[in-house]
């Protein structure tokens, strides 16, 4: 399989499984699980506001965000894992595990895939 063929395909997942986990983020903030004591919508905009910073690069598709991206995404998953271990929350957290660590994968190889591709081109 080609490179621009590997990145088209990492960066559609990356684009649909971004899309998942702010929806997922949505849903469970203020509809599913809101948090009893503070105010939900805070919790929900300091859960999505980093992750909306990266829409323009991820929908673009510009590689070096997509890396940037993965950075980020390291703390998102040191509290879905916190979140799994919760036995009133494990399912979220199971789903959060697993669209972020989907998110992770694809955008880390659409960076390497697109990274490599573009060099290609700029080389001949």
């Amino acid at each position: 399989m080609s490179l621009q063929r590997k990145a088209s395909i990492s960066g559609l997942i990356t684009r649909v499984s971004f899309i998942a986990l702010l929806i997922f983020y949505t849903l469970r903030f203020l509809w599913l699980a809101p948090s009893s004591g503070d105010n939900p919508w805070v919790i929900w905009l300091v859960h999505l506001l980093p992750l909306i910073g990266f829409t323009p690069a991820i929908l673009k598709g510009t590689p070096r965000p997509h890396a940037w991206l993965c950075f980020v995404l390291l703390l998102y998953f040191l509290g879905s894992v916190l979140t799994a271990i919760q036995p009133h929350l494990a399912l979220y957290g199971v789903i959060e595990v697993l669209l972020i660590s989907t998110l992770f994968t694809a955008a880390m190889m659409y960076t390497r895939w697109q990274s490599r591709w573009l060099r290609e081109l700029t080389s001949h």
